[in-house]
């Protein structure tokens, strides 16, 4: 097992690359990558970083130069033999050869398009701009970069058995949540941690952890390289960008109305079984189901990612027997903010009632909470969004409005569009 805090301490004297692989990300982002690749090719977008907790000063805590140096070796990466070998023929989700010859052999190929950064008061600028299935790469890598670093800005100054007192202090914060989910049963539980993660040597040790003292009860990890390296699943199928890019592309009102649609109609040719996954959140949850389709019904569930979770779940469960569904033949997963009491608190609400499944997120692979002084490691809310396509802004309103992003014209038209009332703000902790 690596020593976590050796290797921490040895990245004050050498840089020390972040990010090593191109599959360092998200699966459900290669997932969209390949539906991207084939169904909209040409379609140019800006991803912009947005760092919703203003207190976190990155461009104070993080030097310019080692940041553009991070992102300039992941310029340099391209997949390796091995790296390709393990998409090309491993089994996901059941299915052999998940991603197709033409995109691999592209995606074989690929070194990640430029950057543009620039220091703005205490904030970073950082944007990227090109092709979509090229551009949306960026966005796990760059987070990860940002993440990263301010973690080592942080502990740049402990010495070597306060880190290693550090870890094992965190260390056994994880390992007591693990031994709570332990009295679950039927617990299905993913890592969903990848985003913003403490670092990535930190999130495979809580992958390990997850794997020794869950079993079978984890399912697997989103993070395809750490999923490839401990032979567990990978884990991921869509997220909000694809109804956002779509919805921005909408030349009329009723083509935006059906944006959504159309995202998981091509979605639909691509996939099925447990891929068929519905994020109903992008403009509001219960809107987007009392107008859908009813060949969407027959999806295999839902994942609720803002909002009242349960509130969300309730909603769901109401609209599959609306449509003559049974309830318990779906999956909801929920991935909002989870933390160890919230997971018990809704498993004990719906199991029995429908499937019920957790991606563990931001508290399992960052919850250093209290650890050091000011809480200078407490976990804040950094994205990295698609921001406009085709010279179009984006919008996203979410079942909490705190999440919203876009112009508030664009904001006010989306709301009427999709008849979205009055929503009840929820603080958003990660």
């Amino acid at each position: 097992m690596v020593d976590i805090a050796t290797r921490v301490y040895n990245h004050k004297w050498k840089i020390d690359p972040i990010v090593r692989s191109l599959i360092d990300t998200d699966f459900y982002k290669l997932l969209m990558c390949q539906s991207v690749f084939r169904n909209k090719p040409q379609t140019d977008v800006v991803f912009s970083l947005i760092n919703r907790s203003n207190h976190v000063p990155l461009a104070r805590l993080i030097d310019e130069g080692e940041l553009r140096e991070q992102l300039d070796h992941i310029r340099s990466l391209s997949l390796s033999r091995g790296e390709s070998t393990w998409l090309r023929g491993n089994t996901f989700y059941g299915k052999r050869q998940m991603f197709r010859p033409d995109f691999m052999e592209w995606f074989e190929d690929l070194r990640l398009p430029p950057y543009h950064l620039e220091r703005k008061g205490d904030q970073y600028e950082l944007t990227f701009e090109g092709k979509w299935h090229e551009v949306m790469l960026w966005e796990i890598p760059a987070l990860a970069v940002l993440m990263e670093l301010r973690s080592r800005a942080v502990l740049n100054n402990m010495r070597r058995f306060e880190l290693q007192v550090l870890y094992a202090r965190a260390m056994t914060r994880v390992w007591e949540k693990i031994d709570q989910l332990r009295g679950i049963e039927g617990l299905g539980i993913a890592d969903f941690g990848t985003r913003r993660r403490h670092s990535f040597l930190w999130q495979d040790w809580c992958v390990q952890a997850m794997i020794e003292g869950l079993g079978p009860a984890f399912t697997g990890t989103s993070n395809c390289l750490i999923a490839m390296r401990r032979e567990v699943e990978a884990i991921g199928t869509n997220a909000h960008e694809l109804p956002m890019v779509y919805s921005a592309l909408a030349e009329t009102d009723e083509a935006l109305s059906q944006a959504p649609y159309d995202v998981l109609s091509d979605w639909h040719e691509e996939h099925d079984g447990n891929l068929r996954i519905i994020l109903p959140d992008t403009y509001g949850t219960r809107g987007f189901l009392d107008n859908a389709p009813d060949w969407l019904a027959g999806w295999t569930g839902i994942r609720i990612d803002s909002g009242d979770p349960a509130a969300g779940a309730e909603i769901a469960i109401d609209w599959w027997k609306s449509r003559g569904e049974n309830p318990m033949e779906k999956r909801i997963i929920f991935s909002d903010g989870l933390d160890v009491d919230k997971i018990q608190e809704l498993h004990a609400r719906f199991a029995g009632r429908t499937n019920v499944s957790f991606g563990w997120g931001t508290l399992l692979t960052n919850d250093f909470r209290g650890l050091v002084p000011d809480d200078a490691l407490a976990p804040f809310s950094l994205v990295c969004k698609a921001v406009s396509a085709n010279g179009r802004p984006t919008v996203k309103l979410s079942d909490n409005p705190e999440k919203a992003m876009g112009p508030p014209d664009q904001i006010a038209r989306y709301k009427r569009v999709f008849g979205v009332g009055a929503q009840e703000s929820i603080e958003v902790i990660v």
